[in-house]
């Protein structure tokens, strides 16, 4: 059996600048294509948390340092799930990537307090994927609408097969690309 993830962060929707931003249209393709879909916080808006949940099979999600009141007392800080056989939390910030995984492992490792195989977190907007010495999985898709300081805006996919997750993979977005709200 194979479960296909969307593993998105920091959409920050709507903003309104010169332009009103919008999750581009590969996103949602990946979102009605997968089995769960991960948002690791700031939302900023509950209309699309309505959306997200709306088109979602299953949601694993939590809120981030920009997400009000109202999404706050929709999501948790920390969301934690099993998924066949992969147990994953999702947090927004894990700090300064200096020393990273060693807090991760304090907290989401073998020894830690939650314990999980898989930690998604967001804040940065730039991509992440390692390992920490006690074997969680660091992800951190990016941001899909704000690149910041990385030459894309990004998104990332993957399969769990046979309890392992497997085949992730990380979407660079084209620049100025379609999308809807």
């Amino acid at each position: 059996m194979t479960t296909r993830l969307l593993i998105t962060s920091d959409t920050h929707l709507p903003v309104r600048r010169p332009t009103r931003r919008v999750l581009p249209d590969p996103v949602w393709e990946a979102l009605d294509a997968a089995d769960v879909v991960v948002h690791a916080g700031d939302w900023m808006d509950p209309e699309l948390l309505d959306a997200f949940e709306e088109r979602s099979s299953c949601l694993v999600a939590c809120w981030g340092n920009n997400d009000g009141d109202a999404l706050r007392a929709r999501l948790p800080e920390t969301a934690v799930a099993e998924i066949d056989g992969v147990r994953l939390a999702v947090t927004h910030e894990t700090g300064a990537a200096t020393g990273r995984e060693r807090r991760c492992d304090a907290r989401f490792g073998p020894d830690g307090d939650t314990p999980v195989d898989v930690l998604v977190f967001g804040h940065s907007h730039i991509p992440w994927d390692s390992t920490t010495p006690g074997g969680v999985r660091l992800l951190n898709p990016g941001s899909p609408t704000e690149r910041r300081r990385e030459p894309a805006c990004t998104y990332m996919t993957a399969e769990i097969r046979d309890g392992t997750l497997a085949s992730v993979q990380r979407h660079d977005l084209p620049p100025g690309g379609a999308g809807r709200s």
